[in-house]
């Protein structure tokens, strides 16, 4: 049977492309033989439970380990039952254990015990009988909540001390943070009484992205199961779009081969993975559903709200910060600072964001077309301007986010545009108050820049003319728009104060002004 690009759960190597899943967390062994305890933490679907899945497998088939991985994820069904969360826990590893382990290194029958004692004790119990020091891996960890997560935690910490005759050798947490947020979902330091909830662990890791000879490798096999050719174009454009995120390398080839391009004489090239790209972003797939999610969180909010508006992060604190990267949402740039984890993503928030309004937005003819099809310009201005003075007060109302409402809806209507066979590109200026936008349609390539102004600060003019000039500049364009929201306090409504003008840059590009 032929192998595919896995989107869906762990990879099996018989029926999916894969890169070895242990080479990514190194020294985990060495740790494992040192009866160490540790932390593995990334975001979803990079292959933590693929990789802990394998290594489990590959310790057991060494001779050595009793090596399981099990989930924690039913135990969140009784979030105030820690009894029962211990009970469909322990069922749950009972029959993984049937499933992923030889006979003879199943659990024994888990002692009856008080609620609140179960997971240790069974933990014990296997430790005692199994015939091989116990490895045990716990995936979703952090799934648990408060009191059954305390209870947990605390099991773990006064078994340790007995490994390995009488606990687990070894054993892993395995989730989306790492452990320093676990007190957060846990009720803070206080309850736990220490400063940490895991505080017996020796090492966190995380699963690092793919790097550009994963991606080439990863590639390489379904050119030779099926004769495909991936260009070398194509991988690296690949690379570039995804930054190596493993269900983004997986979902872009996937559909590039299965999709657009399944005919396996025709090499893929960077034009189709534009293609896949735009398809995963229009159907938000779960990977990029379960993204949306996160932006709701009001610690998500308070990071990719001031990075979108190009403010300062100087704020915000450092453990919200480290969770966006936990998370997978950022990443730090080799230059320095923050910036979105890779172009997909940098694609999906803002059409995330704008989502609200773009359902909020009336019926809008494409007045701004041709009769040949081709995009007018001047049309266009022409029906923003008419659509922001009718419609703009209370689409900004309809935005998730306050400070860059103004910039969600006219994204919202530049979609409704680019929905009729566009692209629109964005770029993030951190610290220097813009988002620049790129719309692309057909022969026409239209470049803005978008600025705020605040009550107490001065008119973004002349600092947006000359932002817009450079940004301009290396798009190879001679004009364009900037679209100055006027966001202060004592100022009229929108119908009556959105004006147009035309300036010169410096360099004698002819820009569009917009203030509303």
């Amino acid at each position: 049977m032929p192998r595919w690009f896995n989107t869906a759960g762990p990879c099996q190597p018989n029926k999916h492309y894969m890169l070895s899943p242990t080479a990514r967390l190194p020294n985990i062994k060495r740790l494992i033989e040192q009866e160490g305890y540790f932390v593995i933490h990334a975001p979803r679907q990079v292959g933590k439970t693929t990789a802990m899945l394998a290594l489990a497998q590959e310790l057991t088939e060494s001779g050595q380990y009793t090596a399981i991985m099990v989930s924690a994820e039913v135990g969140a069904a009784f979030p105030n039952d820690t009894g029962k969360a211990e009970q469909a826990m322990l069922s749950a590893w009972r029959l993984a254990a049937r499933i992923r382990l030889p006979k003879e290194l199943h659990p024994p029958t888990w002692p009856t015990v008080p609620a609140g004692s179960q997971i240790g004790h069974a933990l014990q119990e296997w430790a005692l009988t199994s015939p091989r020091p116990l490895v045990v891996f716990i995936d979703e960890i952090d799934a648990l909540r408060d009191d059954v997560l305390i209870a947990v935690l605390r099991q773990l910490r006064d078994g340790y001390p007995n490994r390995p005759q009488g606990f687990p050798q070894s054993l892993a947490l395995i989730g989306l943070r790492d452990v320093r947020d676990y007190k957060v979902a846990s009720g803070g330091s206080d309850r736990l009484n220490t400063s940490s909830p895991f505080n017996i662990k020796v090492e966190s890791f995380t699963l690092r992205n793919f790097t550009l000879e994963d991606v080439r490798d990863l590639y390489a096999q379904h050119t030779q199961d099926t004769g495909q050719p991936f260009t070398d174009e194509a991988v690296n454009h690949a690379f570039d779009l995804t930054q190596g995120q493993p269900w983004l390398v997986n979902a872009l080839a996937r559909q590039a081969v299965e999709v657009i391009a399944p005919d396996a004489s025709t090499p893929i090239t960077a034009e189709h993975f534009d293609q896949a790209k735009e398809i995963l972003i229009r159907r938000q797939d779960t990977h990029l559903d379960s993204l949306a999610e996160r932006l709701r969180d009001p610690r998500i909010r308070h990071i990719i709200e001031p990075i979108l508006a190009g403010q300062s992060l100087g704020d915000i604190p450092q453990d919200d910060r480290r969770y966006a990267i936990d998370l997978g949402l950022l990443r730090r740039d080799p230059m320095g600072g923050l910036t979105i984890a890779n172009p997909i993503y940098r694609e999906v928030i803002p059409r995330v964001l704008a989502s609200g309004p773009q359902d909020s937005l009336p019926s809008i003819q494409p007045s701004w077309l041709k009769s040949d099809g081709a995009l007018d310009s001047d049309k266009l201005l022409a029906a923003f301007l008419s659509f922001w003075r009718q419609h703009g007060e209370p689409l900004l109302r309809s935005a998730p986010y306050h400070e860059i409402a103004p910039h969600l809806v006219l994204m919202a209507f530049l979609h409704r545009v680019v929905n009729d066979g566009g692209t629109l590109e964005r770029e993030y200026a951190i610290g220097r108050d813009r988002m620049d936008l790129c719309l692309r349609y057909g022969d026409i390539t239209l470049g803005m820049e978008l600025k705020v102004w605040r009550d107490g600060r001065p008119d973004p003019f002349n600092a947006g003319l000359e932002q817009l000039d450079g940004y301009l500049s290396g798009l190879g364009l001679d004009q364009g728009w900037l679209v100055i929201f006027d966001r202060r306090s004592d100022i009229g409504p929108i119908a009556e104060r959105t004006t147009t003008e035309v300036a010169m840059t410096a360099n004698n590009r002819s820009i569009t002004v917009i203030r509303g």
